[in-house]
């Protein structure tokens, strides 16, 4: 219903916005398209005065596995869409930030790398059981310019969440629960989220929208104060000898 790319899907349901995330072939791997949708959709949900509230889920086994791995082949080797990228991850994490329609995540499966990163910048989480979160962006080699050290201080302890971007080990359900990374641990998240989207939907507007965004000018000024440089070294990182080694094992493992 909105302007995007087919790997996103945006279907209404009443006043709520069920973004789903549609490459399930891929297990929803971010690729070219799938990260241009995610930069556009949440300024057309802003923008939709008949939406009260939205969920975001993955279609199939898992809510996000990451970045393609032909994706970040591509990157490394053409300047004009590494900087449209860089552009658009600025774009995803600021227009969730700023965005005043709450936006339920319903974590059907793993959330790795920019789906760990949807994850963060949601504002209510609901996991399967079986779901977990990790972010390896150093384990490729990549600054996290997008990824959760951007939202994580905010949510867990400083050394909790150095030690998760710094490893990229996985974090389960009910650890990202204790940890303050998520909510609830649910059989069906996404009839949970969609639940909690509609309570939500029903309380008055003004009301839920500037509470939202009361609550995520703290997050906003954070995110600012290093976003930055984050773009800056993820860039950098793009080019390095050790992220062109790791892609190039990587490629040839999948071939």
């Amino acid at each position: 219903m909105y302007d995007l790319p087919a790997e996103i899907e945006v279907r209404a349901e009443g006043p709520l916005r069920i973004i789903t995330l549609n490459r399930p072939d891929a297990l929803n791997a971010v690729n070219d398209a799938l990260h241009t949708g995610l930069a556009k959709v949440w300024a057309q949900l802003d923008e939709d005065h008949d939406a009260r509230a939205a969920v975001i889920t993955g279609n199939g086994r898992a809510f996000s596995a990451g970045g393609d791995f032909a994706y970040l082949d591509e990157l490394r080797g053409d300047a004009a869409l590494r900087a449209k990228t860089i552009l658009h991850g600025r774009e995803i994490v600021l227009g969730m930030a700023r965005c005043r329609k709450p936006v339920i995540a319903a974590v059907n499966g793993p959330a790795v790398g920019l789906g760990c990163s949807l994850v963060a910048l949601s504002d209510i989480v609901y996991m399967a059981d079986s779901a977990y979160l990790a972010d390896p962006h150093v384990q490729v080699g990549l600054v996290a310019a997008d990824g959760g050290p951007l939202t994580w201080p905010l949510q867990m302890s400083l050394l909790q969440a150095k030690e998760y971007a710094l490893t990229g080990a996985r974090i389960p359900a009910a650890r990202a629960v204790e940890l303050g990374l998520a909510n609830h641990v649910v059989e069906d998240p996404l009839a949970e989220a969609i639940s909690c989207a509609q309570r939500i939907s029903e309380l008055p507007r003004q009301a839920v929208e500037s509470t939202k965004r009361l609550l995520n000018i703290h997050l906003e000024r954070a995110v600012l104060a290093t976003l930055d440089f984050a773009n800056m070294a993820e860039d950098q990182s793009f080019q390095t000898d050790d992220f062109n080694t790791i892609i190039d094992r990587l490629t040839a493992n999948k071939n």
